[in-house]
């Protein structure tokens, strides 16, 4: 489940759900009235820390998202999202992580192909890094743009309590007068399943202990112990009565942030006018969000960190920004004012996934909120110019796999499926080094999205519903895949390993929706420790 959160006591009271005990009345009241002073109030962003050099310290902490909200957070380095890292392109990275947690964890470093032993898969590029333990984490940072890291061990869950955080790798030719990365999530407000997950998280020392974890073949509000039976039918919301298929239950996710704050917490985004700013949008959530920057023109210069080629400018568009992905937007700041960006979707939560470019000098607020779920999606399959692309729909390839997406019911509950089996029982897209691969993503699921995350590779998207893509070619290595739709990607086989393939809605991985790509000519890979506490997803 998503980071979990209480809602404050008559909107004043400030609870910390920890062992600590909770401020008083008057100190809540004084902290309520000191923010509503301020429409934008400063709260403290993420810390930028530089590489090389990096030390990741994983540990317990408790975290202010809003006025009246604080909840206990895993972190790394005492904040979620945890330090924002930055490298200059060429840069042998190294990064110790340090584990002070009670249950084990790891880093993947989502979206970045890196050598297949640093990847951060526990169960199938390494053993999980137990409570006490170090790990480091070495790989040369040569290809520029934005990505992200967090724990991939019960991800489920440990993403959902804040174990992530953003990586960027810096191009030493691109200089920008402001760079703000913003990431995006959704929290749970209810106290009861917080103290579940976090008893979920530390009860058992291997995946067949863990029986209300949130983990595989689990979904939120379908826990498998009978003594929670009645309070997780309220919340199941995956089955009618008649035990038809229906869209996910995500309403428990009531509260939004950017960079671990809601609503006016959110730090705003100072700008000068004249200023070439870029933003940097990660999705470290579960849902999508569809973003809009009000009173400026932008451009989408690049998607998963790869760049977009000639991006058009266009206004009063939404960027949809699906769980896994990233987009970096640039746009230049001349219109001066306080003008929104904000999420446009329609519950009460995305009211809170918003913040304001805000202007050296103004006063006053020029734009306020306006949720229209009428405007337009930019079309990321005719953006941009059209260049010579790595592959095209109809060459040869060495490797076709049609990957089924859908889902269904077992003895446990919703199972979440690729060609209808669950990991760990899985047909892997089995390549050879050299291998031009093909793969086609249908999503059979009527109600759900599939946001489809390959580790290791950037693939090139050929077609979307038959139709191919005719912009610029677009390199990604998380694509979402809406109910109905069919996708066509494809990828050089050129970074040995076994790598996973699956959705990053971490709820329908976690129950089943898995495989891998496996080079069957590679046989470097250590074999992980059977014994050892590893979970995958």
């Amino acid at each position: 489940m998503k980071k979990l959160l209480f809602v404050a006591v008559a909107g004043f009271a400030l609870l910390l759900i920890t062992a600590c005990s909770a401020n008083t009345e008057n100190s809540n009241k004084a902290i309520d009235q000191q923010e509503a002073g301020s429409e934008f109030a400063t709260s403290q962003s993420p810390q930028i820390i530089k590489g090389p050099n990096i030390t990741l310290v994983a540990k317990k902490g408790t975290q202010k998202l809003s006025s009246g909200v604080t909840v206990p957070v895993w972190t790394f380095n005492g904040s979620a999202p945890g330090p924002e890292i930055r490298v200059k392109k060429g840069e042998k990275v190294r990064v110790t992580l340090k584990n002070e947690l009670p249950s084990p964890v790891s880093i993947h470093w989502h979206g970045y192909p890196v050598p297949n032993k640093m990847d951060g898969v526990p169960g199938v590029t390494q053993d999980a890094v137990a409570p006490g333990k170090n790990f480091t984490y070495s790989f040369v940072a040569d290809k520029a743009g934005t990505y992200w890291y967090h724990s991939h061990q019960d991800s489920v869950n440990q993403v959902d309590r804040g174990l992530y955080g953003a990586f960027v790798v810096e191009e030493p030719e691109e200089k920008y007068d402001r760079d703000y990365t913003l990431m995006l999530d959704e929290w749970v407000t209810d106290k009861r399943q917080i103290n579940r997950q976090i008893a979920s998280m530390t009860q058992g020392n291997s995946q067949k202990d863990n029986k209300d974890s949130g983990g595989m073949n689990h979904m939120p509000g379908m826990n498998r112990n009978d003594s929670d039976h009645d309070r997780d039918r309220m919340d199941m919301g995956n089955i009618d009565m008649s035990g038809n298929m229906m869209k996910d239950n995500m309403s428990m996710y009531d509260l939004y942030t950017i960079n671990g704050k809601s609503g006016h917490s959110v730090k705003p985004l100072d700008v000068k006018k004249g200023d070439n700013v870029r933003l940097r949008f990660i999705n470290a959530g579960y849902l999508p969000h569809d973003i809009h920057i009000h009173g400026h023109s932008i451009r989408v210069i690049a998607t998963d960190g790869q760049p977009i080629n000639n991006p058009q400018a266009v206004k009063n568009q939404v960027i949809p920004v699906a769980p896994g992905e990233r987009y970096d937007v640039s746009f230049i700041a001349d219109n001066p004012g306080k003008w929104y960006i904000e999420d446009q979707g329609t519950t009460k939560a995305a009211d809170g996934m918003k913040t304001v470019i805000d202007y050296a000098g103004s006063k006053t607020t020029t734009d306020r909120p306006n949720p229209d779920s009428s405007l337009p999606a930019i079309n990321f399959d005719q953006y941009g110019a059209n260049a010579k692309p790595t592959f095209t729909l109809n060459q040869k390839y060495d490797v076709n796999y049609t990957m089924d997406l859908n889902a269904g019911m077992d003895n446990n509950g919703m199972i979440y499926t690729i060609n209808g089996k669950t990991f760990p029982n899985f047909d892997p897209i089995k390549v050879r080094r050299g291998d031009r691969v093909k793969v086609k993503l249908v999503n059979r699921d009527p109600m759900n999205n599939h946001p489809m995350h390959l580790h290791g590779h950037f693939f090139q998207i050929l077609s979307k519903n038959g139709k191919p893509v005719t912009g610029s070619p677009i390199y990604k290595d998380t694509l979402n895949v809406k109910p109905g739709e069919t996708d066509e990607v494809a990828f050089l086989a050129d970074n040995p390993g076994n790598w996973l393939f699956h959705c990053h809605d971490l709820h329908h991985a976690s129950a089943g929706m898995v495989t891998e790509v496996n080079y069957t000519d590679d046989h470097s890979n250590d074999v992980t420790d059977p014994s050892n506490d590893n979970k995958s997803e």
